[in-house]
């Protein structure tokens, strides 16, 4: 783990400085939580200076909060995308469905190389992502007249794994049977 960079009575480690700003570019959230501790020791050891250590701390914390949601975010819609690929049996939105999965997978690497320790939620945000990406899929299917209850039923119960979603596959059409 990098160090917290935290500077008293005016001396500050060049070297953990150094440390600190590569963080910064290779791993927002690791670096956004770091600064926070720092920024909370600062604030205990009452470094003389006129900053609102706590809401501060708050704030950076929060950089990492809104990655995560991006990334959660942009999990289900590759999810919800898959899904509608994978049990819709309408033609015209295909093409649309495949370039927004492509899209999102090509985002979600960027927000992962900038934000590494994000890549061990990607499972759990993944399990997170699916019921809700089901539950409006099912609905749109439904709504739609598309799917009866035994593929309703199905499509919830799918899963899919991580190099699934990541990857580069794409499920096959629903069979027009």
């Amino acid at each position: 783990m990098a160090a917290a960079v935290v500077m008293v009575e005016g001396e500050c480690d060049p070297w953990l400085m150094d440390e600190a700003v590569d963080l910064y570019e290779t791993d927002l959230i690791r670096w956004a939580e770091d600064q926070a501790r720092a920024l909370r020791a600062a604030g205990d050891a009452r470094v003389n200076l006129p900053i609102d250590w706590e809401h501060v701390a708050e704030e950076i914390e929060s950089l990492g909060r809104s990655q995560r949601t991006e990334l959660r975010s942009r999990l289900t819609t590759v999810i919800e995308h898959l899904l509608k690929l994978a049990y819709s049996p309408a033609s015209d939105p295909r093409d649309g469905w495949r370039s927004t999965v492509r899209r999102e997978r090509n985002n979600i690497e960027a927000l992962l190389d900038d934000n590494r320790s994000l890549v061990r939620e990607v499972p759990a945000l993944i399990e997170w992502a699916t019921p809700r990406a089901s539950d409006l899929v099912a609905m749109d299917l439904a709504d739609r007249l598309e799917a009866d209850e035994a593929t309703l039923n199905n499509l919830r119960a799918r899963r899919f794994s991580e190099a699934e979603v990541l990857g580069n596959w794409f499920p096959e059409p629903p069979s027009q049977g």
